[in-house]
């Protein structure tokens, strides 16, 4: 095999019933293909990587394959991709993701069929798909507490006491709006599927150049979804919420004081993610949210 992918790197799922059986698969089946294998320090600590397996590859950390790896694979579900890509967002290593948990909307690769598509795909037999995450900036007093990346999106909710919180929004330093409500969700289109949509915001074409603000539970019924060009600067004061909190994909927080600003924009790089030939999006919806099938 003539593999695009000299040097891969495979991310597991943690605490995943059966997930060795097809780690060491995956592993033999690189191996056997000449290619270099770096498998995450983590898979060994959760003893998913067995003895013999790890004499065939070299273990390293998350933020060792950037640098190591010209593709890198997730077992697992949409979590651990979310995981991975901001990881890996500084350096445009490309993902695939073979689908070992829920709903499996970034994870296309069907575990079952796993060495046979990925047999076509590292020899260039995929689809490539450009995804935006956010870049966040927390500033309090002028000075800024908290830098983040997100693919999915950031969250400015309420904390454990479970106030509203109250906040103004400014797009391109513009003001746009007060609200007082359980929160805001800034979301990619790639987070459109998530919490965005469960809150009511619209679903967005994963290519699309754009980003879509929701409210959370807002206090005035007229507060609708919005969504903005991937160009813009999104800015949120918060002018009453001493129990505010900002998520990033829902993987880590930081507490909010009041007078906090939140930054939000396009992060410089995009994801390239590789789906399997047969790759439909729509379909994806349909399997994933349980549409109706086509009668005609």
């Amino acid at each position: 095999m003539n593999s695009q992918f000299n040097h891969i790197g495979i991310v597991t799922r943690p605490q995943t019933p059966h997930i060795q059986e097809a780690l060491n698969e995956l592993i033999d089946f690189l191996v056997a293909e000449q290619l270099t294998v770096y498998v995450d320090v983590m898979a060994k600590e959760d003893g998913q990587l067995d003895s013999l397996h790890q004499q065939l590859c070299q273990v390293i950390s998350k933020d060792e394959m950037g640098r190591h790896c010209d593709l890198v694979i997730v077992l697992g579900g949409d979590g651990t991709m979310l995981s991975v890509a901001r990881k890996l967002a500084p350096y445009r290593v490309p993902l695939i993701g073979v689908h070992q948990g829920h709903l499996g909307f970034l994870t296309q690769v069907p575990r079952e069929s796993m060495v046979t598509d990925l047999k076509g795909m590292l020899t260039g037999k995929y689809q490539p798909e450009e995804r935006i995450l956010l870049e966040i900036s927390i500033q309090r007093q002028g000075q800024e507490i908290k830098h983040a990346l997100a693919l999915n999106d950031v969250v400015i909710g309420r904390g454990c006491f479970g106030q509203m919180i109250e906040f103004e929004v400014f797009i391109n330093q513009k003001f746009v709006y007060t609200q007082r409500s359980d929160g805001l969700i800034v979301s990619t289109p790639t987070g459109s599927t998530a919490y965005a949509l469960a809150a009511g915001g619209p679903i967005l074409q994963p290519t699309l150049r754009a980003l879509s603000l929701v409210p959370i539970c807002p206090q005035s019924m007229t507060n609708r979804p919005i969504a903005v060009s991937d160009t813009s600067e999104i800015e949120v004061l918060i002018t009453k919420g001493c129990d505010a909190r900002a998520h990033f994909d829902g993987q880590s927080f930081v507490d909010l004081q009041n007078m906090d600003r939140v930054f939000v924009y396009r992060y410089r790089n995009t994801l390239r993610l590789l789906h399997p030939v047969d790759y439909q999006y729509y379909k994806t919806l349909r399997q994933k949210l349980h549409w109706g099938e086509q009668l005609v």
